[in-house]
C-alpha cells in the first residue's frame, strides 16, 4: 500500500484492473480544499498513457516489478524464446506479452522484460531504436523526390514503416520503437 504522497516516476500501481507506471506527476496544494496529484501513467501491458488525478484520501496499491535483462532468441507458433544472458536458460513468453511490440525485435536483440513478484512477466522494455533490413518497399517514380514526404516499405519482421523515396529493398534502416518512425538508414 502506498499513499498519495509516495508518487513518484517510475512508481508501478494497481489500477482499474491494470498494472502502470507512473511517468509524470504534479503535486497541487490549492489555497482552499484537499491536496491532490495529477498523473500521467503507462500501462506495462497495453502502453496506453492514462490521465488521473488522486485525492489526499487515495490508497494505492504498490506492484513490485523487477526489470530483466534477456535476449531474444527465436518464434516458435505463439512463444518467443528468451535467454537469460548470464545463466543461458531459456524460457518461452507468450507473444501476446509483447503485443505489436514483437514486430521490433530482430533475433539476438536484448530487451528487459517487466516480471512481477510471481515470477509473471507483465511488459517489455524494448530499445529505443532498432535496426532492420526492408524486404519490400513501393518503386520509386521519377519526379517523387520534389514532392518530399515518403512511401510505404516492409521490413524482414512484417513492420510498416513510411520511408523516403531513396529507402529500395535490400536496405537495413534504424526505426524508433516509440513510434515506429523511420530514422535513417544504417
Amino acid at each position: 500500500m502506498a499513499n498519495v504522497s509516495d508518487i513518484r516516476n517510475g512508481l508501478m500501481i494497481e489500477f482499474k484492473s491494470g498494472i502502470y507506471e507512473i511517468v509524470e506527476f504534479l503535486h497541487v496544494k490549492p489555497g482552499k480544499g484537499a491536496a491532490f496529484v495529477r498523473t500521467k501513467m503507462r500501462n506495462v501491458q497495453t502502453g496506453k498513457v492514462l490521465e488521473n488525478t488522486f485525492r489526499d484520501k487515495d490508497v494505492l496499491v504498490e506492484v513490485r516489478v523487477e526489470k530483466q535483462k534477456k535476449q531474444y532468441l527465436y518464434r516458435d507458433g505463439d512463444y518467443l524464446y528468451l535467454m537469460d544472458n548470464e545463466t543461458f536458460e531459456q524460457e518461452p513468453v507468450s507473444i501476446n506479452v509483447f503485443g505489436e511490440k514483437f514486430k521490433f525485435m530482430t533475433e539476438n536483440i536484448d530487451v528487459g522484460l517487466l516480471v512481477d513478484g510471481k515470477g509473471d512477466v507483465l511488459g517489455v522494455d524494448l530499445p529505443i531504436t532498432v535496426i532492420q533490413e526492408i524486404v519490400e518497399a513501393e518503386p520509386n517514380v521519377k519526379g517523387n523526390t520534389a514532392s518530399g514526404g515518403g512511401k510505404t516499405a516492409k521490413t524482414e519482421t512484417g513492420l510498416v514503416v513510411t520511408v523516403p523515396f531513396f529507402v529500395e529493398a535490400g536496405t537495413k534502416i534504424k526505426i524508433d520503437t516509440r513510434d515506429g518512425s523511420y530514422i535513417e538508414r544504417a
